[in-house]
């Protein structure tokens, strides 16, 4: 598996190869699919919280007598009948939403939606970003050379300068690649590594 390689300024200088145990698996959409659902629902945070039938103050003596009222058989005011009584089968705030998932399968599912970028010519290489070039206005000329629409700028996580000349690039996002995930995967078409960080990517895999 082969990725079109940038000079640092943008302009195609030829072809690089890729590491085929990260960029050469099969699809699998259930085990993207899996992994996709596991992180958007561990980052779910539920705040939506109501009171059950202790938690909510307010008396409890017995509104009106059991019989001979043609109303309803209701307790205290604290009913969930009431206008202000708790809530009966409510959310509440300590529900708890993890999926998990083994390791290898999350590797394997992150290396398949990596290898579905390669084999649809979506992974783009840059040869390296200076000092000199990691200013927001030189990064956009760089992405305009390459004719990118929307990518996922994957750099060295200790990489700041360059972090700070692509965060204010319109549909361009950039990230540590030890923090690639399915959800940015999907969202933006290209992905775009500098030479160092492909490196580092297969380090951390390897």
């Amino acid at each position: 598996m082969e990725a079109i390689l940038f000079n640092s300024t943008g302009v195609e200088s030829g072809k690089i190869k890729l590491n085929e145990e990260i960029f050469s698996k099969e699809a699998n959409d259930g085990l993207i699919h899996r992994l996709l659902m596991l992180q958007r629902s561990n980052s779910r945070n539920p705040i939506a919280h109501t009171k059950t039938r202790w938690e909510r103050r307010w008396s409890t003596r017995k509104v009106y007598k059991q019989k001979g009222t043609w109303n309803a058989r209701v307790w205290g005011a604290r009913s969930p009948i009431r206008k202000w009584g708790w809530v009966a089968f409510g959310p509440r705030s300590n529900r708890n939403f993890t999926i998990s998932m083994n390791r290898k399968e999350r590797r394997l599912a992150l290396f398949t939606l990596l290898s579905v970028k390669a084999r649809n010519n979506q992974v783009k290489i840059i040869e390296s970003v200076s000092m000199d070039d990691s200013k927001t206005k030189n990064m956009l000329t760089i992405a305009n050379n390459m004719q990118i629409v929307t990518a996922l700028f994957a750099m060295l996580p200790d990489d700041r300068n360059l972090f700070l000349a692509t965060r204010n690039l319109k549909n361009i996002k950039p990230i540590g690649v030890n923090y690639l995930n399915p959800a940015d995967l999907l969202k933006y078409k290209d992905l775009v590594f500098t030479k160092e960080s492909l490196d580092f990517l297969g380090q951390i895999y390897s």
